[in-house]
Formats: C-alpha cells, sequence, structure tokens
C-alpha cells in the first residue's frame, strides 16, 4: 500500500458564508494530494500526459464529518491500496492543527488513451514504481 500526506492552508477564498470550506474545494485538495503523491514517488502527472495517458475522475464519494475554516492547517493522507490495472482508486483522509478528522472520501481514476478515448493500462514504468509499495499480500 502506498500512503503519503500533505499540508494544505486554508484560504479565504475557499471559504462560504458560514466560514467552512466549500465542499467543491475537496476535490482540488484531492487532486493536489494525488500530483503530490506521484511526484513524491519519482513519476508526474505531465509525464504520464506526455506518455499519451490521460486521467479522468470516473467517481467520487465523499464524507463530511466536521468543518474546515480559514487558515486552519489542513493534514491530507493519501492512500493507495490496490496496485491499479485501467482504474486506480485514491482514498483520503483529512485532518485539522488538532489531529480531528474532517473528512473522508475516495475517487477512481481511469488510465485512458489520448488518443483513442479508450480505458487503457498505465504505462509499465508507472507500475513498477508503484509495485515497491506492494507486497504479493496486498
Amino acid at each position: 500500500m502506498l500512503t503519503h500526506e500533505i499540508k494544505v492552508r486554508v484560504r479565504y477564498a475557499e471559504t462560504d458564508k458560514m466560514g467552512y470550506v466549500y465542499y467543491g474545494n475537496y476535490a482540488i485538495y484531492f487532486e493536489v494530494a494525488r500530483v503530490e503523491t506521484f511526484r513524491h514517488i519519482g513519476f508526474s502527472y505531465k509525464e504520464l500526459e506526455d506518455s499519451g495517458v490521460m486521467m479522468p475522475v470516473l467517481e467520487y464519494k465523499s464524507k463530511f464529518i466536521k468543518p474546515a475554516h480559514y487558515d486552519d492547517l489542513l493534514t491530507i493522507r493519501i492512500f493507495i491500496k490496490k496496485l491499479p490495472s485501467v482504474r486506480i482508486v485514491f482514498d483520503y483522509e483529512v485532518y485539522n492543527d488538532n489531529n480531528t478528522l474532517l473528512n473522508i472520501s475516495e475517487t477512481t481514476l481511469v488510465f485512458v488513451n489520448s488518443l483513442t478515448g479508450k480505458p487503457c493500462m498505465p504505462p509499465e514504468h508507472f507500475l513498477t514504481i508503484l509495485k515497491q509499495y506492494f507486497h504479493e499480500s496486498d
């Protein structure tokens, strides 16, 4: 299983009239977490796209437990629990400065050939990098 975490400071523009982080901004936080996780393991979204593979979101699930507020320093923990095939699933946990769990989410993305628009396997180089985080029992 691959795990990684990033920190995100909530900006004023990301909050709503109630002073809570607007729910739509979580999708942006999760995109940042995915990009930075790939960067952390030595691969990049740009490299993926340059190889002719895109990763559109197929499914997004989110459970809001407690609100995040302006200037909170959020910790986003990201998990890839299963080696991907045509699809890759990311799980997330969002915590505030007090280590209080605020959100649990999941996104499923599909590897798509940018020329044909059809699902495809991820590049072998990407799978080789990811395999080091998984064991036969995973």
